[in-house]
């Protein structure tokens, strides 16, 4: 794999949009480099997830619930960090954007407003009923 893979719910029709809009409006530059959009639904997740060390950071539950940024040595991001990681690869304004989505002040904050538009994502432009997190109770020992 020589470019990172942005892993998305490829059953989520409001992640396919913002997938379609990030590939036609965050495509690389000479400066930049390319990425890759994948739905989890046709990723080799275990590939994905051998690069990254088998220890199940690329999974089919956390592909469903957040974006996934996979780089080529292995490093995964999940949720905002992904989309940060997305736009600084974007080049130009995009990675000051980028940028300032992964700076300590403003992480945490990122990464609640991802959560909540993730948890509501069925309710967004373009989302429909099958956009809807998957309702799973507390895992039990």
């Amino acid at each position: 794999m020589k470019d990172p893979v942005l892993v998305f719910d490829g059953d989520c029709a409001f992640c396919s949009s913002c997938v379609r809009w990030a590939e036609r409006y965050l495509r690389q530059t000479l400066a930049s480099g390319g990425w890759e959009a994948v739905a989890f639904q046709f990723a080799d997740l275990g590939v994905l997830d051998g690069l990254a060390g088998g220890r199940g950071e690329v999974s089919a539950e956390r592909a469903e619930r957040e974006v996934l940024w996979v780089t080529p040595t292995g490093r995964v991001h999940g949720g905002a960090q992904a989309v940060a990681r997305l736009l600084m690869r974007s080049g130009g304004a995009w990675a000051y954007l980028g940028a300032v989505l992964t700076a300590a002040p403003v992480r945490p904050v990122a990464g609640v407003v991802y959560r909540w538009v993730a948890r509501n994502r069925h309710r967004m432009p373009g989302g429909t009923a099958a956009c809807a997190l998957p309702n799973r109770g507390p895992v039990r020992p």
